[in-house]
């Protein structure tokens, strides 16, 4: 059967069991859901009698659903037939015939058991509604329908096939519950386990940006070059390249000493010049390695001074240091700066201005410990952002003497607690004091006192 009515709109239907359906217009779809097939229908008719009313005449509609497709013909006030009881002015726009009958078959389709939508019995609708009977249509239920409810224009929601998570039970890793875990024997992670995986995810992280971090006290052998050397390391090899310890120091610095050296022998003396070529737009990332010597083992570069030149010859100025410190910063990640002793020179002061995280090292003898609180109440007093880093410092404490009682390591960290963030404490190490700082060399006690160190700076990066 063919029904001649206008080409526009198009408009297709199809039904799904789980009382979903789906109304193409001019090939723009409409989704529905019901609470049942039966009332899927009647509100998918209903919104297509609205389509038929505003466009002033019958509309045609292709309906499929698991039983076959249906052809038909939906009137402006909702009732559905063929082009039989048309009205003759209706435009001739012949349509494919359907592959099941319509119209007349289409009422058991509306009522899958072959009643109308009110409950009521075929015959006793025929005898309530013989004019419609004559006629060849059927209403779209005789029950009122609620306005039409559409869903948005996208596809359902459904859960993703990928990243799915499944759930593992948890084993230890470390030490003698490790080593159980692994022959079998399904042993959690101690506490002090926890901790350490939750310290190594600290100083793995990256962030947004470029980090300063300064190590400083202003008097010497505060063991300030291997505490910037070893918190290097810590970060360089958890968390990837891109850490840099840099040498600020005028007065014989000793970081280049204590690292290992590259082919060259460059210094930031020797960067000074190059600056405006390392900040263009041709510079490479390797270019920088023609003047940081890099450390095999521990991941991260070095800048160094010239500890055999004397101060007056290798001045830095303030705006010198601003120009290392943004070539620094578009080279590496992270930048920890290893202080010299003059806290009134240029260089100095200026690292101040550009730090991120204050680190004042120490040991536990009391000179030491004076100078670096001084200096924190002294940066109180400089200006707000000097002010800031002083509360928010972090204080590492390390062990000097084989002999010294380690109770004066732990007095000492606790005076500082009512002036900083953090206080935490190293023990003593003989790989620490003399010859080529190396993360490796360390006693196993040592590496997790620096990574319990590293990631109390971590928290304020």
């Amino acid at each position: 059967m063919a029904l001649n009515l206008p080409l526009s709109p198009h408009l297709s239907a199809r039904f799904s069991a789980d009382a979903t359906g789906e109304l193409t217009i001019d090939g723009a779809p409409e989704w529905f859901a019901e609470e049942s097939t039966q009332r899927l229908r009647e509100v998918v008719l209903r919104r297509v009698g609205d389509i038929a009313a505003s466009a002033g005449h019958p509309v045609q509609l292709m309906v499929s659903d698991d039983e076959g497709d249906w052809l038909l013909a939906v009137h402006p006030d909702g009732t559905i037939g063929d082009e039989e009881e048309l009205p003759p002015e209706v435009g001739v726009a012949p349509a494919a015939a359907a592959s099941s009958p319509s119209a007349g078959g289409f009422a058991a389709l509306l009522s899958p058991e072959g009643s109308p939508a009110d409950g009521s019995s075929t015959a006793e609708s025929s005898a309530a509604e013989p004019s419609q009977a004559a006629a060849g249509s059927s209403p779209v239920g005789s029950s009122p329908v609620a306005p039409v409810a559409l869903l948005p224009r996208t596809a359902p929601e459904r859960e993703s096939f990928l990243y799915v998570e499944r759930p593992r039970p948890d084993r230890a890793r470390r030490g003698v519950r490790g080593a159980l875990a692994r022959a079998g024997i399904p042993l959690e992670p101690s506490a002090g386990e926890l901790r350490e995986r939750e310290e190594l995810d600290a100083v793995s992280r990256h962030w947004a940006g470029p980090r300063t971090i300064a190590i400083v006290n202003g008097k010497g052998g505060a063991n300030k070059t291997p505490t910037t050397a070893l918190l290097s390391a810590v970060f360089a090899r958890s968390g990837g390249s891109g850490v840099l310890a840099w040498d600020n120091n005028e007065t014989r610095g000793t970081l280049g000493w204590r690292t290992e050296q590259d082919a060259h022998d460059a210094t930031v003396q020797s960067l000074l010049p190059a600056t405006a070529s390392l900040l263009s737009a041709e510079a490479r990332t390797a270019d920088i390695g023609h003047f940081v010597h890099h450390q095999n083992a521990d991941k991260y570069d070095v800048l160094r001074s010239n500890p055999t030149m004397l101060a007056t010859e290798q001045r830095i100025s303030s705006a010198d240091f601003d120009v290392l410190h943004t070539v620094a910063t578009k080279f590496y990640r992270l930048v920890f700066i290893d202080s010299g002793n003059d806290e009134s020179a240029e260089r100095w002061l200026r690292m101040i201005d550009h730090t991120d995280q204050l680190v004042i090292a120490t040991t536990a003898l009391g000179e030491h410990a004076e100078a670096g609180a001084l200096l924190l109440e002294a940066l109180l007093q400089r200006d707000a952002n000097s002010a800031r880093l002083a509360r928010d410092a972090v204080v590492i404490v390390s062990q000097s003497e084989r002999t010294g009682p380690a109770s004066d390591v732990r007095r000492v960290a606790a005076g500082f607690e009512p002036l900083a963030r953090r206080a935490v404490t190293i023990p003593f190490d003989p790989e620490m004091h003399g010859g080529r700082l190396a993360f490796d060399t360390l006693a196993p006690r040592t590496r997790r006192a620096w990574l319990r160190a590293a990631a109390a700076v971590a928290d304020g990066l």
